[in-house]
């Protein structure tokens, strides 16, 4: 929100109250409290009006500072408040002189000057950024003076925090507009508006920049963020009301941010393995029974392509009984036979649901008697003629409801549906609304998402046990990422969307997300075959894959033949590197930082890397370029180092821009040197252990080099290379059979032709080490 007109006026009307002076301190263990008068006291006189402001400085964990600014403190807090990790507070390390308070959590401090208000946030004495002047303010927007004002209805509270020269700002939710958010005015709200727009529909107020730090506004209801727009060189938040809280996350990486952040508001779940095999949907609105989903799935069986997962989308309820929760019996007469049989081919079964209750529904009826709907202001029950006539809003804050709502579903679980699609939750009303425990409808709308999805996670943990549970959700607010995984939302079926959706996911992962999924060939229409087959690529290259539509089918064969020989080629590519990718979110879901991530995250000190958009990091080791044309060129960047195409084997020295061609089997995936990629030979199941199917593939190896596998959660072999003289040594923990292929023809020459494989006190000397080493 713009309060002001240019550098020195406000808006008419407008009046900014900002802090003149920090008058009294009041110092405790974990606590700084200052009253901050927002006009000059000289004397006595001064002190009998005017406004005040109130400043709580705390520390939740190291590194991390939370400043809490009030106006009025006798206002309700009528919650929801959003369910934060750490809640106790460190102690704080405060000193004090004549001039400033300096307040220190590990090597983050806040100094701020007394006389002339300032607010300084720095690391070990560098600034990463400040306010001062008029940046922390409480506003009026109908200001006649003290005896007309009108309380909380027209204040606001807001704080500008400095850019520095060069310094991006990132993240805020998945934004689909520019990836870099510097210039943009972004509202955090939740809204199904598709993909190509400014609206979201998982807004964060959480922001990263390229200096290493991030700051997170730990509030509910709408914040407004000018990112460099009403000042150029300052963000701007602000929230409607009488106190803002916020929250500024040290480095000093944006990876040591991002992994503080989730800390604070928890890290991504982890997930089963089988979620990162293929989805098939029934797309939306197509006609669908039994038999259709028999034949997509033999059909894909047939050409050799390997299905995880089936997802059934709306229809397979019946219209207008949105949610019921119950098969449509004149298309599926035989539900729990359908889910055995497909069971007995191996295919996991996932379900749309949403948290409307159309009124056609049997449900409808008994959330309105047991009062499990959402309530307008006269007790009514809050319904509404849009995307379901008549529907109405499961409540989630009252824990009756939750309890009936997951008992519905878990009669689907017990039929053999493995997940549910948690659809919607945006469309959530803030005028005249009443919700049983008294939250505020404001704070509600973007907070409902968090509860829907949390309700029906664990629901699923409780059912199928911890890192066995999975969602594919669409809307999210702060704490969401710990119900995994989202997609992308609707999109259309263009070059131009699939590049929306990526900018989208990667701002999303800057946002504490850890996976992140997307419809393959786009949503809305139909798209090309070209559009298709580049996309299958890219989509089987992402965290989570799956073929979804609105009013066709999206199976390969729709197509083309060369579509089924291009999905076919990328499925078996991801089961693959499935090792890999599975290790990988092991680790994300301890650290938090994404599978799928920006290149600027992972290469923060590259210039070249901050504003890139159209190619991404899959894990830490890949290198994965989409393309994005009907011509099949590729433009994309390879930071510095050695780099080995994945695919071809090919070497390039990295630090330049890259244009190539490519055919529909081909896309640039570049593997980092000195890396060990693990990956299966032979794999046709994401559930499957790797087993003896395991090979460890070595790029571009220097000194020392190190990986990790994982199975169902466990660490299940360790390897250590390392460089000794003119030997290589590699020593092992865990599984005994494996295979070892170095990637590199320098190999031999570098350690006289010998390598040495050392599992505990038994030494093996290979003399020739190019090629597959099997190690037992």
């Amino acid at each position: 929100m713009i309060f002001g007109n240019g550098c020195w006026l406000q808006k008419e009307g407008y009046e900014c109250f900002s802090p003149q002076q920090a008058y009294f301190v009041t110092k405790e263990e974990n606590k700084v409290t200052i009253c901050a008068p927002t006009g000059k006291i000289n004397h006595r006189g001064d002190t009998l009006g005017g406004i005040n402001l109130t400043l709580e400085i705390t520390s939740p964990m190291p590194e991390v500072i939370r400043v809490k600014t009030f106006h009025h403190l006798g206002v309700k807090n009528q919650g929801p408040e959003f369910e934060l990790e750490k809640k106790e507070y460190q102690p704080l390390e405060v000193s004090e002189d004549e001039r400033t308070i300096c307040i220190t959590s590990g090597s983050l401090s806040l100094v701020i000057t007394k006389d002339n208000w300032s607010m300084s946030y720095e690391r070990e004495g560098e600034i990463l950024t400040f306010s001062s002047g008029r940046d922390l303010a409480y506003m009026k927007t109908d200001w006649k003076g003290y005896a007309y004002d009108k309380g909380s209805e027209d204040a606001y509270m807001r704080q500008q925090l400095g850019l520095t020269v060069g310094e991006l700002v990132y993240g805020l939710g998945e934004r689909f507009t520019s990836f870099v958010k510097n210039g943009q005015s972004i509202d955090i709200w939740n809204e199904d508006g598709g993909t190509s727009t400014y609206q979201s529909y998982k807004n964060i107020p959480f922001y990263l920049t390229n200096r290493g730090y991030g700051v997170f506004v730990n509030h509910q209801e709408k914040v407004s963020f000018e990112v460099g727009t009403e000042q150029v060189s300052k963000v701007e938040f602000s929230v409607k009301g009488e106190s803002l809280d916020y929250f500024l996350i040290n480095g000093p990486t944006m990876k040591d941010a991002l992994e503080r952040y989730t800390t604070l508001t928890g890290k991504p779940a982890l997930l089963p393995q089988w979620t990162f095999g293929l989805w098939l949907s029934t797309s939306f609105t197509t006609n669908y029974d039994e038999e259709t989903v028999m034949s997509f799935i033999d059909g894909m069986e047939k050409r050799g392509i390997p299905l995880q997962v089936f997802h059934f989308d709306c229809f397979w309820m019946k219209e207008f009984h949105w949610s019921d929760f119950i098969w449509d019996s004149r298309v599926f007469p035989d539900p729990e036979g359908m889910l055995r049989r497909l069971n007995e081919k191996g295919i996991k079964v996932c379900v749309w649901i949403n948290p409307y209750i159309g009124q056609e529904s049997c449900l409808f009826n008994e959330g309105m008697e047991k009062g499990y709907l959402v309530h307008r202001g006269n007790q009514d029950v809050w319904q509404w003629d849009m995307w379901q006539p008549g529907m109405a809003l499961v409540d989630f804050t009252n824990a009756e409801a939750c309890k009936w709502f997951q008992e519905k579903l878990e009669v689907l679980l017990d039929m053999g549906v493995d997940c549910f699609k948690t659809d919607f939750g945006e469309r959530i009303p803030v005028e005249n609304i009443r919700y049983f425990d008294g939250s505020s409808p404001a704070k509600m709308h973007n907070y409902y998402a968090y509860l829907y999805n949390k309700v029906v996670f664990e629901l699923l943990e409780r059912k199928k046990g911890k890192g066995e549970a999975v969602l594919f959700a669409r809307s999210a607010t702060v704490g969401g990422q710990k119900f995994p995984v989202h997609w992308g939302g609707d999109c259309w079926s263009t070059y131009e969307a699939m590049a929306e959706s990526l900018r989208g996911g990667l701002s999303l992962t800057m946002s504490g997300f850890g996976y992140w999924s997307h419809d393959i060939g786009g949503f809305e229409n139909t798209s090309t075959a070209d559009v298709y087959k580049r996309w299958a690529a890219f989509g089987l290259l992402s965290s989570h894959s799956r073929f979804h539509g609105s009013t066709s089918y999206r199976v390969p064969w729709a197509y083309d033949d060369e579509a089924v020989d291009v999905v076919r080629f990328f499925t078996k590519l991801k089961l693959e590197i499935l090792p890999y990718l599975y290790s990988s979110s092991v680790i994300t879901s301890r650290n938090g930082i994404p599978v799928m991530r920006s290149m600027v995250l992972e290469f923060q000190d590259d210039p070249v890397c901050l504003n890139l958009d159209r190619q991404y990091m899959l894990g830490e080791k890949l290198l994965v370029a989409p393309i994005f044309n009907d011509k099949g060129e590729a433009n994309y960047y390879l930071p510095e180092g050695m780099w080995t195409n994945y695919l071809t084997g090919e070497v390039r020295q990295g630090g330049r821009f890259q244009k190539e061609q490519h055919d529909y089997l081909s896309i640039p995936l570049w593997v980092r040197n000195n890396s060990i990629v693990p990956v299966q030979e032979g794999a046709k199941n994401a559930s499957d252990s790797f087993g003896d199917k395991l090979l460890l593939k070595v790029y571009g190896f220097q000194e020392e080099a190190k990986t990790v596998v994982y199975e169902k959660a466990k660490e299940s072999l360790t390897v250590t290379i390392r460089r000794t003289g003119q030997k290589i040594v590699i020593t092992s923990r865990g599984k005994k059979t494996y295979k070892i292929q170095f990637v590199n023809a320098e190999l031999n020459t570098a350690t006289g032709g010998k390598l040495e494989i050392k599992d505990g006190d038994s030494i093996i000397t290979v003399e020739n080490p190019l090629g597959e080493i099997i190690c037992q």
